[in-house]
């Protein structure tokens, strides 16, 4: 069978001077009159390529790739939109070279295999050398990526290869040694915006036939989340509205017909910004789990960075929650985390949890009055020499300075909490944190007291003699020889990690 009729992208590029057919020449579809907007508007050189600046200087890898300067295999890496098929057909354009594309969603081990014997064959026989093409190679298995091992190492093939994901978790390491990893960013505004704009006066889009209101291009933009795709997807649906609709331009409610998506005053630079991100932590901090949702629904659909949103969330669940919750910062930190491994628009519903944790949750900021306090008092250079007790006495000579001497250590006291001075003469009995009596830190607002007078040693309440006071959950006992040991072991880990 010949493998060349197994790829749904398009028919094989053909060697200069072969008759024509369906496809396009270049391994991809034909453009047509009649082909979606994203594809009449692809690149016609490097040149137009725009938002990778970072990887189109002269000498550049990418560069090398489209002008056929190095054999080299490419992996390239990035978001929905960002470029990654529109290279693959730059590349395509280069005549001296054959190109096959293919899709890892459709396509097998044989298949790959088929087109590895036929570049072998070609190679042999002295055609043009193969460049193989495989869009979201990160669907392909582990035994199909093997099968392009041997053939990628003697450059029987040069592998261009796209990806959503991150190639360090979905790619093998021996294919991603291989080749050269080039990370695509998602376009920002102003790319997206030029773009557009193009595409409203190209002959290949357009035509300068209908006006672009800037309120409706702001609107495409937002939408589009540095998707360049998606934006000249929508206004393609925006101009067939237009037209429909007799319009001599596109103007906001077209916009919002065409896609069916109202536009939010949200502008990510703007005072919008501010003030939407302002009602949403005040919305948690005041505990109405309503209005919160609402807020991180108003940022998700303006298209808002969700790494920013998470970045909130964590500072939040320290600045306002605490110590009544000490699990809001879990909560805070997994969703964080969930916004890096899952990704949009999955990830809302991390973040939908961790707001409704946080907004519910009782709320403390002892944590950030309690460290505002202590940051002042350095600031206004008051501290001290460490107290000689709790100096470092683990190296040589640092007994001989006094270093260590007269420390006392807690686990060996029943209590687990020992008599002993930790601050800097200027500021012994000084209490900077100072619990609430909500949640979790009711709890903390009753053993503080005790702790600091014993520590202090002040009055404590009686207690049976004997009797432990439930403070740390220390053992009791414990021998001077082992409490030194105990020391030494603590200061040395505590001198290695420094």
């Amino acid at each position: 069978m010949d493998s060349d009729a197994l790829f749904t992208l398009g028919e094989p590029a053909r060697a200069p001077g072969a008759p024509g057919g369906s496809g396009g020449g270049d391994g991809f579809t034909e453009t047509r009159a009649d082909s979606p907007l994203p594809v009449r508007m692809r690149p016609a050189g490097i040149d137009e390529l725009v938002g990778q600046e970072h990887l189109l200087a002269p000498g550049a890898p990418l560069r090398q790739l489209v002008e056929g300067a190095a054999p080299m295999s490419v992996i390239l890496w990035g978001p929905p939109g960002s470029g990654k098929t529109t290279i693959a057909h730059l590349v395509a354009r280069t005549t001296d070279r054959r190109f096959v594309a293919m899709s890892a969603l459709s396509a097998g081990v044989k298949d790959v295999r088929a087109v590895i014997e036929t570049a072998r064959r070609q190679r042999r026989s002295g055609g043009p050398p193969t460049v193989l093409f495989i869009d979201e190679v990160h669907r392909f298995s582990k035994t199909q990526q093997d099968s392009l091992l041997a053939a990628v190492e003697d450059r029987t093939v040069t592998l261009l290869a796209a990806t959503t994901e991150n190639p360090y978790f979905s790619v093998i390491s021996p294919l991603l040694s291989r080749c050269v990893l080039l990370t695509l960013q998602a376009l920002d505004d102003d790319a997206v915006r030029g773009l557009l704009r193009r595409a409203v006066a190209d002959e290949r889009g357009l035509g300068g036939a209908l006006v672009l209101t800037e309120e409706a291009e702001d609107h495409l933009v937002r939408l589009a989340g540095g998707d360049v795709r998606k934006a000249l997807t929508a206004l393609e649906a925006a101009a067939a509205t237009a037209t429909a609709l007799g319009a001599g331009r596109i103007d906001l409610a077209v916009a919002e017909q065409a896609v069916d998506v109202a536009a939010v005053r949200y502008d990510r630079d703007g005072d919008a910004h501010y003030d939407v991100t302002s009602a949403f932590i005040k919305s948690m901090r005041g505990s109405d789990v309503d209005a919160a949702l609402h807020w991180l629904a108003r940022m998700l659909v303006a298209g808002e960075d969700a790494r920013f949103i998470a970045r909130r969330l964590v500072i939040f669940a320290s600045e306002d929650v605490g110590m009544a919750d000490p699990t809001a910062l879990t909560v805070a930190t997994a969703a964080a985390h969930a916004v890096e491994y899952v990704g949009l628009p999955e990830v809302q519903l991390n973040l939908a949890q961790a707001v409704i944790h946080l907004t519910t949750a009782p709320k403390s900021n002892s944590a950030t009055t309690a460290i505002g306090a202590a940051v002042a008092d350095v600031r206004a250079g008051r501290g001290g020499p460490v107290p000689r007790g709790l100096r470092d006495a683990h190296y040589s000579g640092a007994r001989g300075l006094g270093h260590g001497a007269g420390y006392r250590y807690p686990h060996d006291d029943h209590r687990g909490v020992v008599t002993q001075q930790y601050a800097p003469d200027d500021l012994v009995g000084t209490d900077y944190y100072q619990p609430s009596g909500h949640g979790a830190e009711r709890a903390v607002a009753t053993r503080l007291p005790l702790l600091r007078r014993i520590v202090r040693g002040l009055p404590t309440p009686a207690t049976r003699v004997g009797a432990p006071v439930a403070v740390a959950g220390a053992r009791a006992g414990g021998s001077e020889q082992a409490s030194g040991a105990s020391e030494g072991g603590s200061d040395a880990a505590e001198g290695d990690e420094q």
